[in-house]
């Protein structure tokens, strides 16, 4: 018999955690609130794009991968890993998921045993808040009793290249010999292993990615504004700007920013800013600022190419396509595209929208979802790309309707504006 793991959370980042584990020969137990979830994976019936069917199959059938609602069946773990969301509530983090796996958790750590966050977080987190839960529910202490790391998650969603197993995992540990178990562990998963100094340089790592790219997005979304008014095009500039082989990163401008990551984990590291230093993080709030009213400025830059072809956007037939923020993407009911939606129904506008990843139940209330075959793209005053998805067939949006506005920058012609 293998290791015994425990994973608490079975989503996008669960998930796959659990299904390389009993690839590694451990005995999995998939921990998740959601009886819906639960009952889909004991059958054999995959919910994250990442993990097929035939593979979830394999490892129900192993004898090695249980999903349960039941923390009991985790009893007697060797290592614990804790993938649950941390949303924002007012501006402020939302570490109940966090609270509530630590205190089901904690009864169940046995002297030797190993915990590990992987929920994003800000920096203190795993020690001033974790560690105090697990001390208390376990009757033990760490380090010298169980085992204490963080290790941030680095999941890409639908990217075929760069998958679990071979994204350089981050790792930290409480003291040295938790460190050590980490490492050991993930090693046995992942390839390659970066080991940090602290808890505390692990959980900044994973908001200093995430920051990194709101704050660009930021940018590009700006200065899109700025060139469209001074007659230039950005996208044209942006392809030009990527030819540099050095000292620059491609970034493109859209609807705004949406996902598990962004722009929550940003905010994550303002608040513990302010909270901690009293200062505000200036580059954060301000890419807020700026990709919050990116739905707002699609709108008005619709409402206005459709003025110029004499139409107002009342009783407008508007198609738009991809209301996700990509491909898996899970939840999407405050994604940026959702959002424009939305605000055009409200203005008056008949809105359907064409999204193959959104189930209907996520849909905003009085938009009807339909297929973007020709007679649909045709009949619309307008055709408006929020996500690129690449299952759509662009050169038909282009060829079949009679005006795209295209905020991704994926068809091209004279009756094409883009962002």
């Amino acid at each position: 018999m293998g290791e015994k793991l425990a994973v608490v959370g079975q989503g996008y980042v669960g998930l796959p955690l659990a299904m390389r584990a009993v690839e590694a020969g451990f005995d999995v137990v998939g921990i998740d609130v959601d009886e819906w979830r639960v009952k889909r994976l004991n059958v054999a019936e995959s919910y994250v794009e990442d993990i097929g069917d035939e593979v979830l199959a394999a490892a129900v059938r192993s004898g090695r991968y249980l999903a349960s609602t039941d923390y009991a069946d985790a009893e007697a773990f060797d290592v614990c890993v804790i993938t649950v969301p941390t949303p924002l509530r007012e501006g402020a983090p939302d570490l109940r998921h966090i609270g509530s796996a630590g205190r089901s958790v904690a009864p169940l750590i046995r002297p030797g045993a190993t915990v590990v966050l992987e929920s994003t977080t800000y920096p203190g987190t795993t020690e001033e808040y974790l560690r105090p839960l697990l001390e208390e529910g376990s009757g033990l202490r760490t380090p010298e009793d169980f085992f204490l790391g963080y290790s941030p998650e680095r999941i890409d969603p639908g990217n075929p290249h760069w998958r679990l197993e071979n994204t350089p995992k981050v790792v930290s540990g409480i003291d040295e010999a938790s460190l050590e178990r980490v490492r050991a562990f993930y090693g046995l998963l992942v390839q390659p292993i970066v080991a940090v100094s602290s808890l505390q340089v692990a959980e900044l790592c994973k908001l200093l990615e995430n920051t990194f790219r709101h704050v660009n997005i930021a940018l590009v979304n700006e200065l899109s504004i700025f060139a469209q008014q001074l007659g230039i095009d950005v996208w044209e500039a942006i392809d030009a700007a990527s030819t540099k082989p050095f000292g620059y990163m491609r970034f493109t401008p859209g609807p705004g920013v949406g996902g598990h990551c962004l722009p929550i984990d940003p905010s994550y590291l303002s608040w513990k800013v302010k909270r901690s230093l009293g200062h505000n993080f200036r580059f954060v709030e301000l890419a807020n600022d700026i990709n919050d009213h990116m739905p707002d400025h699609v709108v008005n830059r619709l409402i206005l190419a459709l003025n110029q072809r004499c139409k107002p956007l009342r009783d407008s037939r508007i198609l738009v396509l991809g209301l996700s923020y990509k491909a898996n993407a899970g939840d999407c009911r405050e994604s940026p595209a959702i959002e424009v939606a939305r605000a055009l129904r409200k203005l008056g506008a008949k809105v359907r929208a064409a999204d193959p990843h959104i189930d209907d139940f996520l849909m905003p209330p009085g938009i009807e979802i339909v297929e973007p075959v020709a007679r649909e793209l045709a009949q619309a005053d307008a055709v408006v790309i929020l996500t690129d998805h690449d299952c759509f067939d662009y050169g038909l949006i282009q060829r079949s309707s009679t005006f795209v506005f295209d905020t991704r920058n994926r068809c091209s012609g004279p009756n094409v504006e883009r962002l």
